[in-house]
């Protein structure tokens, strides 16, 4: 790997994690009602997610529907490119969008990824779990041996 990838070249990225309690799939323009409903409903529990400390999002005042297909377009192509990898954080009992992992290149050097997630207010039992989870998979299945959990400690967490 390059400095300047993200990924080695020959790597396939991962396209799901699926636990009894939430699955992940690549986020892209088909969830933009599901996930503009998620995160509006939960931008004040959002904002208060290790990993979000800019204030910057969510906006809240939120973003029309529009703005956010672009930005799920944004999210989609990056994975094309292998550039950052969004997931959104499905519900297995009924495929309700209930949250989204981000995996970007860290602002620091000293990181390989930074690792983001965040999920709806309703769902906040799942916050640290999904970050743990998320943790494990890293290790075992993505290139990457730094991970910049942005604050969060590994718990103990069961799903």
């Amino acid at each position: 790997m390059t400095s300047d990838e993200f990924v080695p070249a020959g790597f396939v990225p991962p396209t799901t994690l699926v636990t009894e309690r939430f699955r992940l799939e690549p986020l892209g323009p088909h969830h933009n009602s599901a996930d503009h409903a998620a995160w509006t409903s939960s931008i004040e529990h959002i904002r208060s997610t290790p990993g979000y400390p800019d204030g910057d999002w969510p906006p809240r005042d939120g973003m029309t529907l529009e703005e956010n297909l672009g930005d799920l377009r944004r999210h989609a192509a990056d994975f094309v490119r292998r550039t950052g990898f969004t997931f959104t954080v499905l519900d297995p009992a009924d495929d309700a969008v209930i949250g989204c992992v981000y995996l970007y290149p860290p602002d620091s050097e000293g990181w390989d990824v930074t690792a983001q997630s965040w999920v709806r207010a309703d769902k906040s039992d799942l916050d640290a779990p999904l970050a743990d989870a998320v943790a494990r998979w890293l290790a075992s299945e993505w290139p990457w041996k730094r991970v910049d959990r942005c604050g969060r400690e590994t718990g103990e967490h069961h799903f």
